[in-house]
């Protein structure tokens, strides 16, 4: 018998990341909080709509696109419980975020600047991000959401996937751009991983799942082989390819509906082709 357990998928603007909202009657699950404080405060006022506490914001990688809006949610949620499923995405959350205040990246997001000597009213990462408890986020009424870690580095070093039995569905996250040109500026072993744990997926999930990704619309188990197919074009495009702007124009060309092209694309593109 199925849990009672629903599902809003919250669709972000900036980098067409979403976030995730599990809900029963008597308590909300977030998972993961968007790139900027602007659209973080309107999705809190959808999770306050629902008028059950917030118990868990779940953050499934430290990539900031999907843990920006921390901040806010504490502030709008205090009892709100931040985990991580293992304590290097901890580390990855800490450690981008000293960067980014480092460059500079973090004056149009103050409250994300880390709690330092310097800057004693910052986010105090360390304090406010705990380590999930058994793998498995936990609704009041005893829905499981199971959370997976155990992969090799690919669009990031540490990445964890979702699994919900009740409403059969798989989420990928980031291993998966549906429609939306995925971030590659990384180390080609890490995308030769990200194609075979694509692979993998594609062979052993159950074939009538959901898949959600961390970036654009909801597909089924055939996102993944249009994912590999994606990387494997990028691949060939990148590497004949005798301009940044000639892979430019020929991956849009591949890929014209696509969103994100001047800023996911550009930062693959330029990784990987000389000026």
């Amino acid at each position: 018998m199925a849990n009672n357990i629903n599902l809003q998928v919250y669709h972000g603007v900036e980098a067409t990341v979403n976030a995730y909202i599990f809900s029963d009657n008597e308590s909300v699950i977030l998972v993961d909080c968007l790139r900027n404080s602007d659209e973080a405060s309107k999705l809190a006022a959808q999770i306050k709509s629902l008028n059950k506490p917030l118990t868990h914001l779940f953050i499934t990688h430290g990539h900031p696109d999907h843990y920006t809006g921390m901040h806010v949610m504490k502030q709008e949620f205090p009892d709100v419980q931040i985990v991580v499923n293992t304590p290097e995405i901890k580390e990855d959350i800490i450690n981008f975020s000293t960067w980014m205040e480092s460059v500079g990246w973090l004056e149009k997001e103050p409250a994300l600047k880390p709690k330092t000597d310097a800057n004693p009213n910052g986010f105090d990462y360390q304090a406010n991000i705990d380590i999930l408890k058994r793998g498995k986020l936990v609704l009041a009424e005893g829905a499981e959401i199971e959370a997976f870690s155990n992969y090799e580095a690919a669009e990031c070093e540490h990445l964890t996937t979702l699994y919900s039995k009740d409403l059969k569905a798989f989420f990928a996250n980031d291993f998966v751009y549906n429609g939306v040109h995925p971030w590659l500026a990384i180390d080609t072993q890490n995308i030769q991983n990200w194609k075979q744990q694509l692979e993998e997926f594609a062979h052993v999930l159950e074939q009538d799942l959901t898949i959600y990704g961390g970036h654009g619309k909801p597909g089924d188990i055939s996102v993944f082989n249009t994912q590999l197919k994606y990387i494997n074009d990028f691949e060939a495009v990148v590497a004949e390819a005798k301009s940044r702007e000639e892979a430019m124009q020929k991956m849009q060309e591949l890929y014209p509906d696509y969103t994100q092209a001047d800023f996911l694309l550009v930062y693959s593109v330029n990784a990987f082709v000389a000026e």
